[in-house]
């Protein structure tokens, strides 16, 4: 069965029970509860999620939705202070980092591979720092190579450097010429995080807590590296499947693999806050804001998140039935991400499952569930 288990785990990280109702903190706003049943449906379904969770922040109050359980042998529903791995959200706060840097001089959107890093394989030179922030580089998925799988079946616990992950794939070229093409690609971000090191002299780290956690107040998030545990509390993540017990696997995996790309641990509280603050500006200035907001038709993020996907700078646009909000997903063995905010950054929505993201009609469950967030989210 653990083989099995495994298999699945690879699959998950390359792709990227009792429900309990859930607790508002501040009036529902109208829409609530159509959120409060879909997070229902999604618990309820074979190989669903035990626990799932919802927060829409407005008018200055938070209201927390859930369903399930953050822990299978204990009762109690996921709660905004609890922490869990953000996934892919974690590019996010390497955009804001890099778009700081811009800010500031440091960087610029047009410096390549070449000139910041020019130490990796030359095929690779010409990439643009906006090229990786849109995933319009070429550069070739760490995620998907014999590598990186090897890793999470042999060891999958232990730290991997950044080095490693460059190591990887130094063999590859890029899969299209920058700028011509749109795919997701793990691998942008971490060249993001080490463009930051070489412009600063500073650890990717260091930078994450001068120029994010800060300022913007995030005081439970975290980029850990070197350990597999979990500040307390936190949501358990699980691997489930129809007719069998839910695996624990929270702390099977070490996030130095997936570093400035989705090793980041957070709470669904800080992350609204963080992405409340992302729209607003709080990090960069009115330039880089629009250089941001530039979107790549048709750039989903992965998994896609509702409505219509598009590709900005370490940002993705959600068209949706009610209105269009700017956010990011996630994807990690045991948990789905999801995070958004609107243009203003006075709103905010997020959405927890402790599983990988579904495929398949219970991914179309998900999606709708979070149309469902936007509209109670915009909703008068």
């Amino acid at each position: 069965m653990l083989s099995v288990r495994i298999r699945l785990l690879t699959t998950t990280a390359i792709a990227a029970l009792l429900v309990v109702p859930g607790v508002a903190q501040a009036a529902q706003p109208a829409g609530a509860n159509a959120v409060q049943r879909g997070l229902e449906r999604l618990v309820a379904a074979p190989g669903g999620p035990p626990g799932a969770i919802a927060t829409i922040h407005r008018g200055g109050r938070t209201t927390v939705l859930s369903a399930g359980r953050s822990d299978v042998r204990r009762p109690g529903a996921p709660r905004a202070s609890d922490h869990m791995r953000i996934a892919s959200v974690a590019k996010a706060f390497s955009g804001a980092v890099a778009l700081n840097l811009v800010r500031k001089g440091k960087l610029r959107l047009g410096d390549t591979i070449g000139q910041r890093l020019p130490n990796l394989p030359t095929a690779w030179h010409s990439v643009t720092l906006r090229q990786m922030l849109n995933h319009t580089s070429g550069l070739p998925d760490y995620s998907g190579s014999q590598g990186f799988k090897d890793q999470l079946t042999s060891d999958p616990g232990a730290y991997v450097s950044p080095s490693t992950i460059v190591e990887w794939i130094a063999d590859q070229g890029l899969v299209f010429p920058p700028g011509s093409s749109y795919a997701y690609s793990n691998t942008d971000n971490i060249f993001v995080a080490l463009m930051a090191e070489a412009a600063t002299g500073k650890s990717y780290g260091g930078l994450l807590k001068s120029i994010v956690f800060r300022p913007a107040g995030l005081s439970e998030t975290s980029l850990p590296i070197r350990s597999t545990a979990l500040p307390r509390p936190f949501i358990h993540g699980y691997l489930t499947e129809p007719n069998e017990p839910p695996e624990d696997v929270t702390t099977l995996i070490s996030p130095s693999g997936a570093w400035a790309s989705g090793g980041l641990v957070s709470t669904p509280r800080d992350l609204g806050a963080f992405f409340r603050a992302y729209l607003r500006g709080k990090f960069f200035g009115t330039a880089q804001k629009r250089a941001q907001r530039r979107f790549v038709p048709g750039g989903a993020s992965v998994p896609p998140g509702p409505g219509a996907n598009s590709a900005g700078l370490a940002l993705f646009r959600y068209r949706t039935r009610c209105g269009t909000v700017y956010g990011h997903t996630g994807s990690f063995p045991g948990y789905a991400q999801w995070v958004a905010a609107t243009a203003d950054g006075r709103r905010s929505a997020t959405t927890t499952l402790n599983i990988p993201p579904p495929e398949g009609a219970a991914l179309e469950s998900l999606r709708r569930m979070q149309t469902a967030a936007v509209c109670a989210l915009l909703s008068k």
